[in-house]
């Protein structure tokens, strides 16, 4: 008996162990768990974004109008259906009606679905006129879809003249290169320059692409517009509170399709012209003098930057590139004395866009980025590119 009653105990104390390493391991889960993120996708999310403009609110009302209409319908066919065959079943003695035309039953069946439709359709057409009607902005920008990167340049309104590239974060992308991302609430979401507008502005958004087609989508926003190679498409929006929104190319657009987000930050009047200004003088030092000579290792450290932030993804940070994308450590064009030749490839870009224009940077930067390939890796050329080559070639 004390023996059978050691046995109990025993096992009794490692059940207990178990339910205690299940529920420790249970809890790290939990702690580990992705949480929803404001202005982008919720965990376990079925219905549309919450959402933060007029145009978006329509949009889910009309959502939901057209929802409970075809419930009704659903209920209203069915059941006279399931009721009919319960009703008059044979087994009950039912016989078939022996009828040949009914005009009222043709009436009834063009009519009213004419009025279901004229139902359906009316505030349909109100949503979507009103979609497309992109006058009076207070802001126009245009969005330009690169593979893989957005280029959003401020062309009316308070910030005109500003211009930047909205690339995925490094660090996210690293995560993603590790094939173990850590749990993070806005995995593959965070950019680098988010697109800043003010609260309560109508924002005109112009679309077009460097390549392929592309898709610039704002759930929350209620906006989705194709963007593609010289067609130039728009849309807009007008957020009635501030925040961080999010969305995604929703085209799709080569491999590194999941690679291009979008964050649009919404702020106050007074914190976007202190943003404004702030961008200005940002750009105003970026702006190099073209004519400026400079010296190599000032040129390598520009080039380092600039390759990471624009080239890296592709042709790796070894230059070995990878599968199609050739590789930059050993390559001819790096390596031959016409430096113009690869002042041209970045320039025009080639094989039909595999490898894109990259005319969107600055000549000092083109200038640093070449001189940085022709001079790293096992390409010891010592040769310079100046910038004031690279504003001869642009002509």
């Amino acid at each position: 008996m004390k023996m059978m009653n050691a046995r109990v105990h025993q096992a009794a104390r490692r059940l207990g162990q178990v339910a205690l390493a299940a529920g420790a391991s249970l809890a790290t889960q939990l702690a580990l768990a992705v949480n929803d993120l404001p202005g982008g996708p919720a965990v376990n999310q079925i219905n549309l974004h919450p959402p933060v403009t007029k145009i978006a609110a329509d949009q889910m009302w009309l959502h939901n109008f057209m929802m409970v209409i075809c419930v009704l319908i659903f209920v209203a066919v069915f059941g006279v259906m399931f009721y009919s065959i319960f009703k008059h079943r044979k087994s009950k003695g039912a016989v078939s009606a022996n009828f040949h035309e009914s005009v009222k039953v043709e009436i009834a069946w063009t009519v009213v679905p004419f009025i279901i439709v004229i139902l359906m359709a009316l505030p349909a057409t109100k949503v979507v006129v009103a979609m497309k009607d992109t006058t009076n902005a207070d802001l126009t920008i245009k969005a330009t879809g690169y593979q893989w990167k957005w280029g959003y340049d401020y062309l009316k309104g308070e910030g005109e003249g500003i211009g930047f590239l909205a690339t995925l974060d490094a660090r996210q992308r690293e995560m993603s290169d590790s094939g173990k991302p850590e749990q993070t609430d806005d995995y593959l979401l965070k950019v680098d320059n988010p697109l800043v507008v003010p609260v309560g502005k109508k924002v005109r958004i112009i679309t077009t692409a460097n390549d392929v087609i592309h898709a610039w989508m704002v759930p929350a926003f209620g906006v989705k517009q194709d963007a593609i190679p010289g067609f130039v498409r728009d849309t807009w929006f007008k957020a009635e509170k501030t925040g961080d929104f999010y969305g995604q190319c929703a085209e799709l657009c080569g491999k590194e399709h999941a690679y291009m987000p979008i964050h649009v930050k919404v702020v106050s009047a007074a914190e976007y012209t202190a943003w404004v200004d702030g961008k200005k003088k940002e750009m105003a030092a970026k702006a190099d003098d073209p004519s400026k000579v400079w010296e190599l290792p000032a040129l390598l450290a520009r080039g380092e930057k600039v390759y990471n932030a624009n080239c890296a993804a592709c042709h790796k940070a070894d230059g070995k590139g990878a599968g199609p994308i050739k590789a930059l450590d050993g390559s001819p064009v790096v390596l031959d004395e016409d430096k113009l030749k690869q002042v041209a490839v970045l320039l025009n870009g080639q094989n039909n866009g595999a490898m894109p224009s990259w005319k969107q940077l600055s000549d000092t930067e083109i200038a640093a980025v070449i001189s940085y390939t022709k001079n790293s890796w096992s390409n010891k050329t010592g040769q310079v590119v100046q910038p004031a080559e690279v504003v001869a070639a642009r002509k």
